[in-house]
């Protein structure tokens, strides 16, 4: 598939903003015993709205007829798009409140009811997006439960990198902050891993099996076409393999061993608390990596009728 930037940035950045609201709402809930100022919390769930408004507006770019936009809300029973509009919307007013409770310190009781409410809003929506693509039995790479799993882990791995940022400023992070958010790193990269392994790969529909004749080679003589067209442009997108794997190797230092790496410095107290913006910063491109690779790698269905022998 040919990766649109604008998804791409879409749906990491949004990611990680609601990755980055359900670690706060957790802790505003009072989940792991942590007590922050309230001023670490604010800071923290606004910096998660931004980067979830900035990742909204951008998915808009890679509309065709923006004015149309409305009609992703009409379709809520059948559609995951239509569920993702629905629940991105409906997530910030619950949100709003739970920011304004913690702000003028409505109790404890208030704020953990809208928090939970707030965590629930955000990751059914990352889920929504995730099976946007899940749900696609065309292709192959996309169709599988790993795709929802990782986008939920990669949300959550960034957001707890995020809140570590935001408090190395702060109050600075407790223990079990700091063991939860290397134990994040390594669930998500165990995810990614498996993810990688499952397809290093062609291993979907072949020619054969898309013509019915499986007793022999079967080898396209003729793509009816001498230049290309909009699906061999859109879900025929191709890349040398060396790069892919270049590209995969690079996706899990950036995304997960820097990360681990500066978490485990600042455990062992033998780094300072200024490496997790660091650790933000390489994620963060790293999982762009990631998901670009996540929409380069795909092989639509399509392509066994235009010469590829298996996707």
């Amino acid at each position: 598939m040919h990766p649109a930037l604008s998804i791409v940035f879409f749906t990491v950045t949004a990611g990680a903003g609601y990755g980055l609201v359900v670690v706060t709402a957790l802790v505003s809930a009072g989940i792991g015993g942590a007590q922050l100022q309230n001023g670490d919390i604010l800071l923290s769930a606004a910096a998660g709205l931004v980067a979830v408004t900035l990742g909204l507006c951008a998915s808009s770019l890679h509309l065709a007829n923006p004015k149309n936009a409305w009609r992703a809300f009409s379709r809520f029973r059948t559609s995951w798009l239509s569920r993702e509009a629905v629940l991105a919307v409906a997530f910030y007013p619950i949100a709003l409140v739970w920011f304004v409770s913690v702000w003028l310190d409505w109790g404890a009781g208030v704020v953990a009811v809208f928090a939970f409410l707030t965590m629930i809003l955000a990751l059914a929506t990352v889920f929504s997006t995730a099976m946007i693509y899940a749900c696609l039995r065309t292709i192959p790479q996309w169709h599988t439960s790993l795709t929802p799993a990782n986008y939920i882990l990669l949300s959550l791995m960034i957001g707890f990198l995020g809140f570590s940022s935001v408090l190395a400023f702060g109050d600075g992070a407790s223990g079990a902050l700091l063991w939860s958010t290397l134990l994040s790193v390594a669930v998500a990269f165990i995810g990614k891993l498996i993810y990688y392994l499952k397809f290093s790969a062609p291993s979907g529909p072949s020619i054969a099996t898309a013509t019915g004749f499986k007793h022999a080679t079967v080898r396209l003589l003729d793509v009816g076409h001498s230049a290309g067209t909009f699906l061999t442009d859109e879900f025929g997108f191709t890349v040398f393999r060396g790069a892919l794997m270049i590209l995969r190797i690079l996706t899990l230092i950036l995304a997960f061993v820097v990360p681990a790496v500066a978490v485990w410095l600042v455990i062992d107290g033998s780094g300072l608390a200024i490496v997790f913006p660091i650790a933000l910063v390489a994620a963060y491109v790293g999982l762009l990596m990631e998901r670009w690779l996540f929409f380069a790698e795909a092989r639509h269905v399509v392509n066994l009728y235009h010469g590829t022998q298996r996707v």
